[in-house]
C-alpha cells in the first residue's frame, strides 16, 4: 500500500468516539529515533505544546479482530513495596522529543516523581508512527519499572493493519490511565497563502494530489483524519508521514510541504510565536487555545479527531503495580504546578482511570475494526 497518498483507511471518525470520562515530567534524559516514515524533504527539529480534547461521534459496533486491552480492576492500591527507594522508573514516549506527547509525557513524569518518591526516566523511542517504541514497551519486563505511553486510536490502527507486521497487539498492554484528549488541528506557516481551511480544499480540487500534508506517520489519527478531508470535501491530498508533531512543524516552517495535519497541543507555541496559522480543529466545539479557528463542521466538513494520550504497562505487570501507578497518576494529575504548565503548553488534561481507560479502548478497538472493514470493501471495489 502506498502510504505517502492518503488514499487509504478512514478511521478518523473513531477517535472523538464516546469520551464519557473526564479528563485525566523534570524532563530526563531522551535518546530519540527520527527519520520519516516516507520520504520527505524534512530537517529533524523540535517545536510545538500541546492542547484540548474531542467529542463522539456515533458507530456501528462489531466484535474486533485483536483483543482489548487488559481491564484491570478499580480498587484502593494493594500494600506493595513497589517501587524501591532509589530505582528508576523508565517511561517510553513512541516519538521524538519536542512533541505534544512528548512535552505532556514529562510533564506528567515529574509530577509522578514526587507522588511514587523515585526518579522517572523519560526515553524517546520515536519511529514508523509510534510502533517503535510501543514493541519496546509491549517486550519490557512487566515489573513496573517500565512504562510509557500508547496513543489510542494510533496504536489499535497498528496493529489492526497486517502490513504493519506489529508484535504486539491490545493484550500487550495494561491501561494504568488516560493523561490528555488532544484535538486534532490543521496548520500552515503564517506565511501560505492558504489563510483558509477552504482555500486548502480548493487548492487540493483543483490540482489532486499536489498539496503536501504532514502526518505522523502511516495508520495514525493524523493520516486518517486528511482521508476523512478528502473523503467530505471531494479534494486529494498528499500524505507525508513522520516520526512525530516536531518535525511535521519543522517542514511545514521550512516550505517543505504546505500543511500540518496535527493536534491542537503541536501548534499552540508555535501560533503564539507567529509562526503557524491554524485553519481548523477538528472537534465540535472550539478550542479555548484558538476561539477564533472554525471547527471543520463550522468550516462545512464532516470531521472529528483526536488521540488520547494513554500511559500503559506491559502485559503481565502485577495489579498491585498497576493499581499504585494509577493512583500515583491521579494524584499528579490533581497537582496544581501541573495544570498550569499543561494549559501553558495547550493542552487540556481529560483523565481516565485504569479501568475506565480499559473500557475506553476496547471500545475504540470494536469500532476501529468495523470502520478498517468498511474502507477495505471500499478499496476492494475500486
Amino acid at each position: 500500500m502506498n502510504w505517502k497518498k492518503a488514499t487509504g483507511l478512514g478511521l478518523a471518525t473513531i477517535v472523538g468516539v464516546s469520551l464519557l470520562a473526564t479528563a485525566c515530567a523534570a524532563p530526563a534524559t531522551s535518546t530519540p529515533t527520527s527519520a520519516p516514515t516516507k520520504p520527505a524533504a524534512a530537517p529533524t527539529g523540535a517545536a510545538p505544546a500541546a492542547t484540548k480534547a474531542p467529542s463522539a461521534p456515533a458507530a456501528t459496533t462489531a466484535p474486533a479482530t485483536q483483543p482489548a486491552a487488559t481491564k484491570p480492576v478499580a480498587t484502593a492500591p494493594a500494600k506493595t513495596s513497589f517501587p524501591e527507594k532509589g530505582k528508576a522508573i523508565t517511561f517510553i514516549v513512541p516519538y521524538p522529543a519536542g512533541g505534544a506527547t512528548d512535552i505532556g509525557g514529562r510533564l506528567l513524569c515529574a509530577s509522578m516523581e514526587k507522588e511514587l518518591g523515585v526518579p522517572i526516566q523519560v526515553v524517546n523511542k520515536g519511529g514508523a508512527g509510534s510502533q517503535t517504541g510501543l514493541t519496546e514497551l509491549a517486550g519490557a519486563k512487566p515489573d513496573g519499572y517500565t512504562i510509557g505511553f500508547a496513543n489510542i486510536p494510533t496504536a489499535i490502527l497498528i496493529y489492526m493493519d497486517p502490513e504493519r507486521k506489529a508484535s504486539f497487539n491490545g493484550k500487550s498492554f495494561v491501561p494504568i490511565g488516560v493523561h490528555v484528549l488532544d484535538p486534532s488541528a490543521i496548520g500552515v506557516a503564517a506565511n501560505s497563502p492558504f489563510k483558509t481551511l477552504k482555500d486548502l480544499v480548493d487548492a487540493g480540487k483543483a490540482k489532486p494530489d499536489t498539496i503536501r500534508f504532514g502526518s505522523d506517520g502511516p495508520m495514525t489519527d493524523d493520516h486518517l483524519g486528511i482521508y476523512l478531508l478528502e473523503k467530505s470535501s471531494g479534494a486529494k491530498f498528499v500524505n507525508v508521514g513522520f516520526d512525530g508533531g516536531a518535525q511535521v512543524l519543522t517542514a511545514v516552517l521550512g516550505g517543505h510541504i504546505e500543511a500540518s495535519f496535527g493536534h491542537v497541543g503541536d501548534f499552540v507555541s508555535q501560533v503564539k510565536s507567529g509562526n503557524i496559522r491554524v485553519l481548523s480543529v477538528l472537534d465540535n466545539e472550539k478550542s479555548k487555545f484558538f476561539p477564533d479557528v472554525p471547527t471543520m463542521k463550522e468550516a462545512g466538513y464532516d470531521a472529528i479527531n483526536s488521540s488520547a494520550r494513554t500511559v500503559v504497562a506491559p502485559a503481565g505487570t502485577p495489579k498491585e503495580i498497576v493499581d499504585t501507578l494509577s493512583a500515583a497518576m491521579k494524584k499528579a494529575m490533581q497537582d496544581p504546578e501541573q495544570v498550569k504548565k499543561l494549559e501553558d503548553s495547550g493542552l487540556t488534561l481529560r483523565y481516565m482511570d485504569a479501568a475506565q481507560s480499559s473500557s475506553f479502548w476496547a471500545e475504540l478497538e470494536t469500532k476501529s475494526k468495523v470502520l478498517v472493514d468498511q474502507v477495505r470493501a471500499e478499496q476492494k471495489t475500486k
